[in-house]
């Protein structure tokens, strides 16, 4: 089920003015990861639980996309977050999660990571999804209130923000 705006909605703000893409910034974060662990290096994870562990997350990362992504496309809503919200998708994994995309985005991260057997790299991810859950959840959060008022406030109480 998916939910527009209000007729009589209140003119917000175009879009939810977030800090910068997510991907750049699980992007950002892993680069620092994966250099801090080239620097330091001391560390590893045992080869025959991490590489197929790490193949596991990044595709069950791939998949969370995927289905995000039909799920906006089926609701005919734009994925860019600089263009602005014209449903409330609450089908496929929204159904389990607000932001199946992030979750997605940091299940990748963690699958590199593993595969790549750089375990330094892991202490950036919790800096990425702070980064995402304040600087762009929350925004995107607080603008989708004031867009659709009431029906997004009782998506929120019914689905968790990241599962």
């Amino acid at each position: 089920m998916n939910m527009t705006a209000p007729a009589t909605a209140p003119s917000p703000a175009k879009t939810a003015g977030i800090i910068a893409p997510p991907p750049l910034i699980y992007l950002g974060t892993l680069a620092v990861g994966l250099g801090l662990d080239a620097v330091i290096g001391t560390g590893s994870l045992p080869p025959r639980a991490a590489k197929p562990a790490g193949g596991a997350l990044v595709i069950a990362g791939l998949g969370m996309l995927a289905s995000f992504a039909g799920a906006f496309r089926g609701a005919q809503t734009p994925i860019d977050p600089y263009t602005p919200t014209t449903t409330i998708v609450t089908d496929g994994p929204f159904r389990l999660s607000r932001n199946p995309a992030y979750l997605g985005m940091a299940l990748i991260y963690a699958g590199i990571v593993s595969v790549s057997n750089a375990p330094w790299a892991f202490l950036p991810l919790p800096v990425a999804i702070a980064v995402v859950d304040r600087g762009v959840i929350a925004r995107e959060e607080r603008y989708l209130e004031r867009k659709f008022g009431a029906a997004y406030v009782d998506y929120k109480t019914r689905v968790r923000r990241w599962l």
